[in-house]
């Protein structure tokens, strides 16, 4: 192999995750070779790589994939419109704007209801039970961890990040060392967390729907996943500050209807399972289906706040922080029964930047893939590398880019493989993406959250101690599930 032929391979393996994003199959016209690709490959890569000099530029994220998504796809069109077919870059790019829709629409209801939840006062009143018990920054650094880890499997991996963040910048406050490495241990524990479960994670879920393992099959993987948190979770741990968070003695209290908002989240969650698993609809129909309920919930409390409104009495406002009994006064007793719930004020809070970004991203690559790209891949990893070193490419792969296009471009070649090898790459593919903080929607995620306390080079320089546990991950694997592998 030539180094150009090796240098374009190298291209491919680095775009292959969404090459089949046009879910078109081999595209009509090959631009592999033609300067409208290589134009599109160049304004991907200056596009990501401002992406990751955000904190040095202090650009948002979501700006330069979005001008690049325009240009790649204007200069496709303009290309198959020369030759006589104008409308198959329509139609591929309306496939890759349904792929976003589903997801985009999905984060918007899971971030609606941690942004009521933080309205409500929830994290802050955990933050508070947190600091009254006498957590040290460490012990948070692990229960927000395992909490993550152990979340995951019945929720969704992005869900679970975004509410154990809240909790560790609410306890954290502007320790901005403990937030950046309790987001880079949540990340790394709410991607092995979903790797187990069969809907835990996207990619797990879109193996075991498309019927290449049993259900039952998946739970072989807990022990890899385990592995793969406590290895640089175990690392980490020393550099946490040892020392505990300032103790006070204010008290916070959840607002009105705070508790039954995490019930309805949590009926939310279970819906989407529900619609997906046995009504075969996409997830986001039952998530959109449950954030009616947060709607109509949000309704009554506004339209019942006035009657809620408590006369203040010391001897019942009083409350307990650890050995202290407290006493607020009557302004703080009353605001949290009198000021309205707002649904699209929660809704409007939503992190859009990590949103536009996603539809950058999508279309970006969508319409490299639409290129023609995923065949050329497809043969040197599975057929020349072999499934194994192809497989743990695939995790590699999904550090770069996100880790569902990942596994449906997996699930689109359909190599021929044993169940353990399968099982291998829905590892990989579910943990690779840790390693880097744009790797997973849950790191993309975290960044817009915790905006200057975690930052991409910030999880960047974990990366050797995640990339180790990702190793001893796989031969826990390649060990414990050898049975899989015959």
């Amino acid at each position: 192999m030539d180094y150009i032929k090796i240098c374009k391979v190298m291209l491919g393996l680095f775009l292959s995750p969404l090459a089949i994003a046009s879910g078109d199959g081999a595209p009509a016209l090959s631009l592999i070779n033609h300067t409208v690709g290589y134009l599109a490959l160049a304004v991907f890569v200056l596009a990501y790589a401002v992406v990751m000099s955000e904190e040095v530029l202090n650009l948002r994220k979501s700006k330069p994939v979005i001008l690049a998504a325009g240009i790649i796809w204007a200069m496709i069109a303009y290309v198959y419109a020369e030759h006589g077919m104008p409308h198959a870059a329509e139609q591929a790019v309306r496939h890759s704007l349904l792929e976003y829709a589903e997801l985009m629409l999905f984060l918007l209801v899971a971030m609606t209801y941690v942004n009521a939840m933080e309205e409500r006062k929830v994290f802050d009143a955990l933050r508070s039970w947190l600091v009254a018990k006498g957590f040290g920054f460490r012990q948070i650094f692990w229960l927000t961890g395992c909490l993550a880890f152990f979340i995951s499997p019945i929720a969704d991996n992005l869900t679970t990040s975004l509410l154990m963040c809240a909790v560790a910048m609410a306890v954290g406050g502007s320790n901005t060392k403990f937030v950046s490495l309790s987001c880079v241990n949540i990340v790394v524990a709410a991607n092995a967390g979903g790797a187990f479960s069969p809907f835990g994670d996207i990619t797990t879920l879109m193996v075991w729907q498309k019927g290449v393992l049993p259900f039952v099959t998946f739970f072989s993987l807990f022990l890899p996943a385990v592995v793969n948190y406590l290895v640089p979770a175990a690392i980490m741990h020393f550099y946490v500050p040892d020392e505990k968070p300032q103790r006070n003695n204010e008290i916070e209290r959840m607002k009105r209807g705070a508790k039954r908002i995490i019930a309805l989240f949590l009926c939310t969650i279970t819906l989407a399972v529900c619609f997906h698993n046995f009504l075969h609809l996409p997830p986001v129909v039952g998530m959109f289906t449950g954030l009616s309920l947060l709607q109509f919930f949000g309704f009554y409390l506004k339209k019942t706040h006035d009657q809620n409104t408590v006369a203040y009495d010391p001897q019942k406002a009083k409350q307990r922080v650890g050995d202290v009994v407290q006493v607020p006064d009557k302004e703080e007793f009353r605001k949290g029964d009198v000021i309205p719930f707002d649904i699209f004020n929660t809704v409007s809070r939503a992190e859009w930047d990590t949103l536009f970004f996603f539809y950058g991203v999508i279309l970006c690559v969508g319409g490299l893939g639409f290129i023609g790209y995923l065949g050329l891949v497809s043969d040197v990893m599975y057929n020349e590398w072999g499934a194994t070193n192809a497989n743990i490419a695939v995790g590699v792969l999904s550090a770069i880019v996100d880790n569902i296009p990942v596994m449906f471009a997996v699930l689109t070649m359909m190599p021929e493989m044993s169940d353990g090898q399968w099982l291998l790459v829905t590892l990989t593919a579910g943990v690779g993406g840790s390693m880097l903080s744009i790797g997973s929607a849950a790191g993309v995620a975290l960044m817009g959250m915790a905006k200057g306390q975690y930052t991409f080079f910030g999880h960047l320089k974990w990366a050797p101690v995640i990339a180790l546990g990702y190793a001893a991950s796989i031969a826990c694997h390649m060990w414990v599930n050898a049975r899989y592998f015959t």
